[in-house]
């Protein structure tokens, strides 16, 4: 094992766990904001990747693209949203209805294509693994740093207004929230729309990093992002009080998760048993905090 050729695939692995990061963000907003379990993350995460290829495939601005990608994700969550709150479906089977759909409705989108390409000499990304080693401001880490900066900014900004402080509120605790006057199911709606939009944005960089688009991208994605949370929780939960740090912890979160990825890869695991090593990455991460109990109020009692 060379240590060099690790070296070598980090920027990689610290480019991809930011661009995940963002995706990440979008299902912190889900899970730990509006305490809501939204499983249409695997869809989306496809959904927004077909979108600004195809845009981009037809001559669209890259900007424009990206755009497109984020308004197919928020249509993505509003139909979540109304699944849940207009139909009464309990929130995991609304994911699931909507990811499911979702598959269908990304192969329209490519073509019924399973995958679409995106040449990068001919067309202007982004964000490129091509460009992961070069000290420019075309480099993939340097730009999503970037997004990600302007993306807590805008949120961090937005969960102080009134409507966010309603979302927060309404994951906080819907009854009480309900009590105060507040419309709790157009604050899930929203709350869905906001964070499936950021997964689909994530998406589409990803998308353009990588050079191309798959129908099965984003399967997985849903462990990826809670571990994500996970990680920044046991690593930076007592150190980040702040929210925009807390949404900054969640994307150094994936990107520790990927840098793990890496290493164990770089150690000889076969690529096959990538989503086993994914599942007891999280599992490890969650029983931390239940083993740091446990070792505590073991001290204390021989105390």
């Amino acid at each position: 094992m060379n240590i060099a050729t690790l070296l070598n695939a980090m920027p990689g692995a610290i480019a991809q766990g930011l661009i995940w990061g963002i995706m990440a963000i979008g299902l912190y907003i889900t899970y730990k904001v509006l305490d809501f379990s939204d499983l249409t993350v695997d869809g989306t995460m496809a959904t927004g990747g077909a979108v600004c290829i195809m845009l981009m495939l037809q001559g669209v601005n890259v900007w424009v693209a990206l755009l497109c990608a984020v308004l197919a994700g928020m249509l993505a969550g509003l139909v979540t949203g109304v699944f849940h709150t207009g139909m009464g479906i309990p929130p995991i089977l609304s994911g699931i209805l909507t990811q499911l759909s979702l598959y269908s409705v990304n192969l329209w989108i490519m073509g019924f294509r399973a995958n679409q390409g995106i040449n990068v000499t001919k067309y202007p990304l982004i964000v490129s693994a091509r460009n992961v080693r070069n000290l420019s401001l075309n480099n993939p880490i340097l730009m999503t740093v970037a997004v990600i900066a302007l993306l807590v900014g805008v949120l961090y900004w937005f969960f102080g207004t009134e409507l966010g402080c309603s979302l927060r509120a309404t994951g906080a605790n819907e009854r009480m929230s309900r009590a105060q006057g507040i419309n709790t199911k157009k604050s899930k709606i929203l709350g869905l729309m906001i964070a499936n939009g950021i997964v689909a944005l994530s998406s589409a960089m990803f998308a353009q990093y990588q050079g191309s688009v798959d129908v099965n991208m984003g399967r997985g994605a849903i462990v990826i992002g809670l571990a994500s949370i996970i990680i920044s929780d046991v690593v930076f939960g007592r150190l980040f009080n702040n929210f925009a740090l807390k949404l900054v912890a969640v994307v150094l979160g994936a990107v520790i998760y990927y840098m793990v990825i890496q290493v164990v890869l770089w150690m000889g695991l076969n690529t096959n048993l990538l989503k086993l090593l994914s599942a007891m990455v999280v599992a490890v991460f969650l029983a931390i905090p239940y083993w740091k109990e446990n070792l505590r109020k073991g001290g204390n009692g021989h105390a």
